[in-house]
């Protein structure tokens, strides 16, 4: 055993595995088809949806995140601010850029009502 072995860590991550991005120091997972159909279920289940349009970030990919009309919401990575918008025009829901406008307000309420529940039943 060397005099700097103990010191080597083993398994180091060096390269993005196969199925991610590598965005600085972590790994992405990149969209894939599964997310795709999560998002167009959602989209068809509910009403007055909404996309937000989420930018890239140091920790995260471009995500989707969609808010039906009474608040609850998913979120999702997908290929592109471009594919983002045009899987809104597609689907015929109105998209915005989350960093110009934010989320609305009824997400943060939904998930308000959605924390009160999980109190109230003793989580």
């Amino acid at each position: 055993m060397g005099m700097f072995d103990r010191f080597r860590r083993k398994g180091r991550t060096s390269r993005p595995a196969r199925d991610a991005t590598r965005t600085g120091s972590t790994r992405v997972r990149a969209a894939d088809g599964e997310d795709v159909r999560h998002l167009e279920k959602f989209v068809a289940t509910r009403q007055g949806v909404e996309g937000f349009v989420e930018p890239r970030t140091a920790v995260s990919d471009v995500t989707l995140l969609l808010v039906a009309h009474d608040g609850e919401w998913t979120r999702r990575r997908v290929p592109s601010v471009k594919w983002a918008h045009d899987f809104a025009n597609k689907n015929r829901v109105p998209s915005y850029d989350a960093a110009v406008v934010g989320v609305p307000q009824r997400m943060r309420d939904y998930n308000a009502r959605q924390k009160a529940e999980r109190r109230a039943r003793g989580y």
